[in-house]
């Protein structure tokens, strides 16, 4: 699924987090947005299932198209692009429940358990199976399933985060600096599944990390102090940057 932004623009209280952001996400490709703190990479980011709602204060203008369809336009169902745009959190959060129900939760509380699963429980282990697998942690816990979710590793809870979030089959994945908790062998782990898992969805992930951007990124978006200030390919953006202030953040010059 593409994203398009139009003249997007976020104030918390007063102050205004993005100033007239226009983008476009390409479709099946990671998108990395990256640029010093502060600079609004998570607040564009949770603009894309309207998570920004959740903190008081905060307005928002502009459009974010999903499949032709705007998410901020009058009677759109919050809950239903919550569905179909994902999130992974920056450190992990597991359920206080069992590995298997932290799969299955996210089909149970949006009715996809009863509608597309039939009601049938060997059909829903299945499924469990299949997103454990296509998260990368299914081969470690297959004979534990019903062991508290708190037992594994900070590494095999984001990676148990990540199949929770493709439980509920999102066409796109928002991903806010998903490995910044993790040592460099989970890092490692849940950028593979990243990158294995874009060719069935749209993933848009938040870094500080350029050497992580040059790794996972198709495509991305630099950000300054609020502004859009370059978009593209990535190796066109990180071998040939057009603006200075990309050329001088890319440099470590500033940031």
């Amino acid at each position: 699924m593409e994203i398009r932004i139009l003249d997007l623009n976020v104030w918390y209280g007063n102050e205004q987090a993005l100033k007239g952001i226009t983008a476009d996400v390409p479709a099946r490709q990671i998108t990395a947005i990256f640029g010093p703190s502060g600079c609004g990479k998570t607040t564009l980011l949770r603009s894309l299932n309207r998570l920004l709602e959740e903190a008081d204060g905060t307005r928002v203008t502009g459009q974010v198209w999903l499949d032709g369809t705007d998410i901020y336009g009058r009677g759109v169902d919050v809950t239903e692009v919550r569905t179909r745009v994902g999130m992974l959190a920056p450190k992990p959060f597991p359920l206080p429940m069992s590995i298997y129900d932290n799969v299955a939760y996210g089909r149970r509380i949006h009715g996809l358990h009863g509608r597309l699963d039939k009601g049938n429980g060997r059909n829903l282990d299945r499924i469990v199976a299949r997103y454990l697998q296509a998260a990368g942690l299914w081969e470690e816990v297959e004979g534990r399933l019903h062991a508290p979710a708190s037992g594994l590793s900070s590494g095999q809870q984001q990676r148990l985060c990540l199949a929770r979030a493709l439980a509920v089959e999102p066409e796109v994945l928002l991903c806010d600096e998903p490995t910044s908790a993790l040592d460099p062998i989970s890092a490692q782990r849940i950028e593979e599944q990243l990158v294995a898992l874009k060719e069935g969805m749209t993933i848009v992930v938040v870094t500080h990390s350029l050497q992580q951007a040059r790794r996972l990124a198709d495509h991305v978006v630099f950000l300054w102090m609020g502004e859009l200030i370059e978009a593209g390919a990535s190796a066109q953006v990180f071998q040939a940057p057009k603006d200075e202030r990309t050329q001088a953040y890319l440099a470590g010059d500033v940031g």
